[in-house]
């Protein structure tokens, strides 16, 4: 069957739908489709599933934290009831994705898109042609390239694993293997971390990254760096996996091994070169528009769009520079100078603007306050030893350029500092002259963090 459409949506997570709900709301004829079950990552394979299993893990380590200062009992994760509690958010979400879309008179297809052409694709049996056809087709675990690499367990899997195994070896040292591994350690499992390079959680300053570690270890999880994947192999007591540098190779025994070495956009499929889409090795070229430079008639949301970090909140802030482009509402740029972040170990970390290294590379005049929040009641009393931070200040205009944090809900309080980054707030204005905020709270603990930034 061939159809003609003003918009075809390759996605539907976050971005993808939200572009499909938009523009179908504004009168045009718009069709969505996916090679996986509707929802996207964000919903079936990684934020919600990841954030139950993390509140799990969480509370476990909050009670456990606070044996001994008037809690008693044992806690423990019942892995399969968790499992089936996972199941209780992500089951409804394709059938109720889909039934959405078609309420809405949203055309769905389901199967791998291919290009025909500028303007069209197939999918399967179907041909359709379009105005605009938008990538927003998610991500999918790297291809690491080396033996044995078919005996490993896709991160997305790990969330609905029937059994949870005794030994478990993540390979990569982000923060999906991060998150993972304190779900993991918390639930009974002996977690080990490879790590390519000799640093973990690139990206986020060194000194936060260093508690965290610490943090990690505390809970039994062995965090190896300059160990790149050699191999994995069956054997009888389950797997063997060798990894490290010439000369320093070591062996590892799991149950488990789990890929978390890093994600890359799902376009290998789409025969992007009969559309004209000129692409890069990290995704698609694409303008401050997020018009693929190649061919006007696409454009591009999310994981593919090599500009922006690969967080739901960034494809969502694309899905809607998107659709204003496309209703040529007003001529829209990708912004992503102010994105924050948060890694949900136990404690989390958080980070948002610039760290030391790249205020250096920039040139930018800063000073840094640091320090250890861990003696303040609020962490003391709920047992949290793992507490710290550092700001970034420009010299001159004490703007806050740079926020980096450990300890209780720092994925919270990180949301304060990004406001500030983007509405160029001074120290100044975060002190309890400026507002009186709520105590005792963790967010107060920001007076704590400027006080020494602010002149007298």
């Amino acid at each position: 069957m061939e159809r003609e459409y003003d918009v075809v949506v390759i996605g539907t997570g976050n971005a993808g739908s939200d572009i499909a709900w938009h523009c179908r709301k504004a009168g045009m004829e718009v069709a969505i489709a996916d090679c996986r079950d509707y929802g996207g990552t964000c919903a079936l394979r990684g934020c919600v599933p990841k954030r139950v299993l993390a509140s799990a893990a969480g509370a476990v380590a909050r009670v456990r934290d606070q044996q001994g200062n008037g809690v008693a009992g044992e806690v423990s994760i019942d892995w399969p009831r968790l499992v089936a509690f996972v199941r209780s958010f992500t089951d409804p979400v394709p059938r109720r994705k889909e039934e959405g879309f078609r309420g809405a008179g949203i055309h769905t297809y389901h199967g791998f898109v291919r290009f025909a052409g500028p303007n069209r694709v197939t999918i399967g049996g179907d041909v359709l042609t379009a105005r605009y056809i938008v990538i927003a087709a998610g991500a999918h675990p790297r291809p690491l390239d080396v033996p044995g690499e078919d005996l490993m367990t896709p991160s997305d899997d790990f969330f609905y694993l029937e059994a949870l195994p005794e030994r478990i070896v993540f390979v990569g040292g982000g923060y999906i293997s991060f998150e993972f591994a304190h779900v993991a350690a918390r639930a009974g499992s002996a977690v080990t971390i490879l790590q390519r390079s000799g640093r973990v959680l690139k990206g986020f300053d060194p000194g936060i990254v260093d508690r965290a570690v610490l943090a990690s270890g505390e809970i039994g999880i062995d965090v190896q760096v300059n160990m790149p994947l050699l191999s994995i192999e069956r054997n009888a007591a389950g797997l063997r996996v060798r990894a490290g540098r010439e000369g320093e190779e070591k062996t590892f025994d799991a149950d488990m091994v789990v890929h978390g070495a890093g994600r890359v956009s799902a376009i290998e499929d789409l025969d992007l070169a009969a559309g004209n889409v000129e692409t890069d090795r990290r995704g698609i070229v694409v303008d401050d528009h997020l018009r693929s430079v190649s061919n006007p008639a696409v454009y591009v949301a999310g994981d593919a769009n090599p500009k922006s970090p690969q967080l739901t909140p960034v494809a969502v802030m694309d899905a809607h520079i998107v659709v204003d482009n496309i209703l040529g509402r007003d001529a829209r740029v990708a912004d992503y100078s102010v994105v924050p972040s948060a890694v949900f170990t136990t404690p989390p970390i958080a980070s948002v603007g610039l760290t030391e290294e790249a205020a250096k590379e920039k040139g930018i005049s800063y000073v840094v306050n640091a320090g250890d929040l861990s003696a303040r009641f609020t962490n003391r009393s709920i047992g949290q030893r793992h507490v710290g931070y550092k700001l970034l200040v420009d010299d001159d205009s004490r703007r806050i350029l740079g926020a980096h944090l450990i300890g209780p809900h720092v994925e919270e309080v990180i949301n304060v500092f990004a406001l500030a980054i983007k509405h160029g707030l001074t120290v100044d204005d975060l002190t309890l002259d400026a507002i009186p905020w709520a105590y005792p709270s963790n967010t107060y603990d920001i007076i704590h963090m400027v006080h020494p930034l602010v002149r007298k």
